[in-house]
């Protein structure tokens, strides 16, 4: 008799998860570190650009080659870029997955994004490292 007033739980799963990843984990701590050094990143490059040395009006095609001669300036724009489009996209995957009802429009919104990121890191990360300061100003 007392067997039979014993409930199962209701929210603990009926059979065990195959395997369980911390995915979901990795990117919720990637979210807040990728924050707060995009914080000191971003904040740091509109300081430099819009307030030293005369602000945006210094700001011409030797000025950017300029910076990019260092390899310190295209670090930090290196990892701004990589740290913006990887945060951002990794935002938008979330808001996916929390709104895109059926499987099939979750997953082409995911490959769309997906493939939208690669382009555009590929393309800034090929700008960056490929800019020739000797080109001259058109």
């Amino acid at each position: 008799m007392a067997d039979a007033l014993i409930l199962d739980k209701p929210r603990s799963p009926r059979r065990p998860a195959a395997r369980r990843s911390n995915f979901e984990l990795y990117s919720w701590l990637f979210m807040r570190i990728s924050g707060l050094a995009l914080i000191i990143l971003v904040l740091g490059h509109l300081f430099i650009m819009n307030i030293l040395d005369g602000g945006v009006h210094r700001i011409n095609w030797g000025f950017v080659a300029g910076r990019w001669a260092s390899p310190f300036w295209q670090f930090w724009d290196l990892a701004m870029l990589w740290l913006a489009e990887i945060h951002g996209g990794n935002g938008l995957r979330t808001i996916i997955d929390d709104y895109a009802r059926k499987d099939s429009t979750r997953f082409w919104l995911k490959i769309l994004l997906y493939v939208s990121m690669v382009v555009i890191l590929a393309v800034g990360t090929m700008v960056i490292f490929t800019f020739d300061p000797e080109m001259p100003a058109s």
